[in-house]
């Protein structure tokens, strides 16, 4: 026997609270430390592998996990899974003490590592957005290979495990890149963006991304009205006022020189940049601090002047940024980028503008000025979900964000400054009762024939030249395979018709049409019951289940991994063309029937899990293939384990045919395609 003693000297800083380890206790089936939080103290944010109860033992307090808020006093228990972040704060007037327990179980984090999102978004409404596209033109492949396909793909998996999850983005208008086009096309902005914004939901709709709320910020009735609230409540915090600072202007019209109208080499990584923002390391800049810069208005070399705008000091919140950072699912890249920009110093950002296109504020300015559209966008995706709200009969409202809202965030390397440090500290700024819940999704750029994708310089494949019914979910195959998620890639038209003609029509298609053909000859076009197992076919079983697994992580919220996912997806396929392969003597073979129709059996129970794994990101082919084999459920729901086919059930693929390659690239002009295409 052993009695211990909590020894109040052996108090000490830990995540963020007072922590005593109680001795003698550590080993192999976990340890205890005494804690204690002070009156409006809590702990820091986190999570590991390990099993964790919280017994409190005096005072009230909060745990909150998921953003959810639980009351716990003593003879509360609280119970964390690995991996489960979590805080326990103390909102009263006397310390609250707790015994901490924890220790690892190797199974039971495995399990919990498999998280799909599943779990932590049950019973919220899950907000998915892909950022707003700027309407100076329509979409291209590298815009619908990143953020809208990955929105959408997460959206559909998320339903199918029974999620309230919702895709929303809308029309950016009020962007300088709209004023520009609209220079171009001899035409005012509210045309551009109109016609653009109309262009970019039908291409959207041809890439069957479905998009349950779509804002067009320069229309919508309320829109403006909310924003001009929302920015008030940003300059009645304080921290964002009026502030005279140096600006740059055209040399020749004395126009003040910001976003498009404004380039250089980056202060920060020198390579080439627009205003405001660095395309290649992520860095905001101010335009005064752009070296070599050079005005897009005239030839005349820019001044260098002063100008009040409304400024806001980030320096002062690198804390709210890390806090914000510790809660969700923030990259490794994207949190070094967190640390070079507050490792700067201080940058005062500013809000407003000079400029005729936009929303102004209320508050007074010096001439004409607009609240600057990133800062806008933060207010945009509050509205849209009020939007949604409003439609859905919801009491959803901007003005007064839920904590049970998870948002989730798909955008370009290149928006990330703004989505995942400017916009937590605005949310925070604007709503301080709100502790915002937000995951990040990013992807890098995807090339075209080595060279960015541009809309402003037209050396872009257009969605509209490409998509049709039937080559659909063939570009969606092509581009979840290829788009740049931890690394820049390259898209080439010749590779994508290879890698189709290649995978989908001379493996996946081949296979598929095989098998229903010796369902036909064999069996009466009916599948047959499985009949005896070899430990071979036992172990494809295991096998597929592992494929499954795999795919659900990919999936997943923590995970989520389109390369990831079709990487599986054919290596499901090529399994069981192995698996067949090796199989085939057995076909004909009256002394090795029952084991003949064990291999079909297996192949068809292959044939619904991909008709299930395909259905998020491969929508049509999914659902025509689960009509050849008689089932409906593999596409609307998803299961966690391999099923076998109904027996008898009619399967209907001997002649189906699910793909077709995208045509040739034109003489006349590379960049656009002929509309044919070559099926299977």
């Amino acid at each position: 026997m052993k009695i211990i003693t909590l020894d109040e000297s052996a108090y000490s800083a830990a995540f963020g609270i007072e922590m005593a380890p109680v001795g003698g206790l550590a080993g192999p089936g976990g340890a205890a430390s005494f804690g204690r939080v002070l009156p409006g103290g809590e702990t820091t944010p986190h999570q590991h592998d390990e099993a964790e109860a919280f017994v409190i033992l005096k005072g009230k307090g909060e745990v909150v996990v998921d953003n959810v808020i639980h009351g716990v006093g003593p003879g509360s228990v609280a119970v964390f899974e690995p991996f489960e972040t979590h805080t326990l704060r103390n909102p009263g007037s006397v310390p609250l003490e707790f015994l901490d327990l924890y220790g690892r179980d190797p199974v039971r984090a495995a399990e919990a590592a498999k998280n799909t999102g599943k779990e932590r978004f049950a019973g919220r409404p899950v907000f998915v957005f892909s950022t707003p596209p700027t309407p100076n033109g329509d979409l291209h492949l590298g815009h619908l290979s990143g953020p809208y396909l990955g929105a959408d793909v997460f959206v559909r998996f998320q339903r199918m495990n029974g999620v309230a999850a919702y895709h929303l983005t809308g029309s950016d208008d009020f962007q300088s890149y709209v004023v520009a086009r609209a220079n171009e096309e001899n035409t005012e902005p509210l045309r551009v963006a109109a016609h653009y914004a109309a262009e970019i939901r039908a291409t959207l709709s041809l890439m069957d991304i479905m998009v349950d709320q779509f804002t067009v910020t320069g229309t919508d009735p309320t829109y403006r009205g909310g924003l001009q609230n929302f920015f008030s409540r940003l300059v009645g915090s304080g921290a964002v006022q009026r502030r005279k600072d140096r600006a740059l202007f055209d040399g020749a019209t004395q126009t003040y020189l910001y976003e498009v109208d404004i380039g250089g080499l980056c202060p920060s990584c020198s390579a080439p940049t627009g205003g405001n923002i660095c395309e290649e390391c992520g860095e905001p800049n101010l335009c005064v601090d752009i070296v070599n810069a050079k005005s897009k208005l005239s030839v005349a070399a820019p001044a260098r002047g002063t100008a009040e705008r409304y400024s806001l000091p980030l320096h002062d919140f690198r804390d709210t940024v890390m806090a914000h950072h510790r809660t969700g699912k923030v990259s490794p890249r994207l949190q070094d980028l967190a640390r070079r920009v507050f490792a700067r110093g201080e940058i005062h950002l500013p809000v407003t503008h000079p400029a005729e296109w936009g929303v102004p504020p209320v508050e007074p300015v010096e001439g004409r000025q607009v609240i600057w559209v990133w800062p806008e966008m933060a207010y945009g995706f509050l509205h849209g979900i009020a939007e949604l709200g409003r439609r859905y009969g919801q009491e959803w409202s901007a003005d007064a964000p839920q904590r049970n809202w998870k948002i989730v965030h798909f955008f370009g390397y290149d928006n990330s400054f703004y989505h995942t440090i400017l916009y937590p500290v605005l949310y925070a700024l604007a709503y301080p009762d709100w502790s915002c819940d937000i995951e990040y999704n990013v992807n890098e750029f995807y090339l075209l024939d080595a060279k960015k994708f541009s809309t402003s310089r037209r050396h872009a494949i257009w969605g509209k030249d490409i998509l049709s019914p039937e080559m659909v979910d063939a570009v969606r195959y092509y581009l979840a395979l290829t788009r740049g998620e931890t690394e820049r890639t390259n898209f080439e038209l010749k590779s994508c018709q290879a890698v189709i003609s290649g995978a989908l029509i001379g493996r996946w298609q081949t296979w598929l049409n095989g098998l229903g053909g010796r369902i036909a000859s064999h069996f009466g076009g009916h599948a047959p019951d499985a009949g005896v197992w070899s430990p071979i076919q036992s172990a494809f079983l295991a096998r597929l289940q592992t494929r499954l697994d795999a795919i659900a992580v990919h999936y997943g919220a923590d995970g989520f991994s389109l390369n990831g996912v079709m990487r599986e997806l054919n290596g499901l396929v090529d399994d069981v063309i192995h698996f067949t392969t090796t199989h085939q003597c057995l076909s004909g073979n009256s002394d090795a029937y029952d084991e003949w129709r064990t291999v079909i059996a297996l192949e068809l129970a292959t044939v619904r899990l991909l008709a299930q794994c395909a259905t998020p990101v491969m929508p049509r082919f999914a659902g025509k293939l689960a009509e050849a084999i008689g089932t409906d459920d593999a596409t609307s729901h998803w299961s966690d384990r391999v099923m076998l086919l109904r027996p008898g059930t009619k399967i209907a693929l001997a002649t189906a045919c699910f793909f077709a390659v995208p045509g040739a690239a034109s003489s006349d002009d590379a960049g656009q395609l002929v509309r044919s295409a070559r099926s299977c």
